[in-house]
């Protein structure tokens, strides 16, 4: 794997070890109340992006363009503001990172659509 496949997958790979650990410090405190905050950065962190990293690897073409670089850098900004901005929102510090890494991350997901459909395989 290599190029923003690999990127993609890494991170990934790094946001689910974050995930565990802070999993297994909500056990260990018994205090689940940023269990939402822990979910979409399992599910967006580690699930979206190795899956991401995955249509890569397998469309080499879609990951050598200009486009699949910005929309890593979208996906993990979308990741880095929506994870800490879901926990500020829900101590009741303000929702405006988290509506941001909202809208980034689904910004991600329209990207993610249109390199799908333009790179669909041709018929033979």
């Amino acid at each position: 794997m290599r190029g923003v496949a690999f990127w993609f997958f890494a991170t990934a790979a790094i946001y689910v070890a974050i995930g565990m650990v802070w999993g297994i410090v909500m056990s260990a405190t018994m205090d689940h109340s940023l269990s939402p905050a822990h979910g979409h950065l399992n599910l967006i962190g580690w699930v979206t992006m190795g899956l991401f990293g995955i249509y890569y690897h397998n469309v080499p073409e879609a990951a050598e363009t200009q486009l699949a670089k910005v929309h890593f850098a979208i996906a993990t900004l979308g990741v880095v503001l929506i994870v800490p901005g879901i926990v500020m929102a829900l101590r009741q510090d303000g929702e405006a990172l988290a509506k941001a890494g909202s809208v980034l991350t689904l910004i991600s997901i329209l990207i993610f659509v249109f390199t799908v459909f333009r790179n669909r395989a041709k018929p033979a």
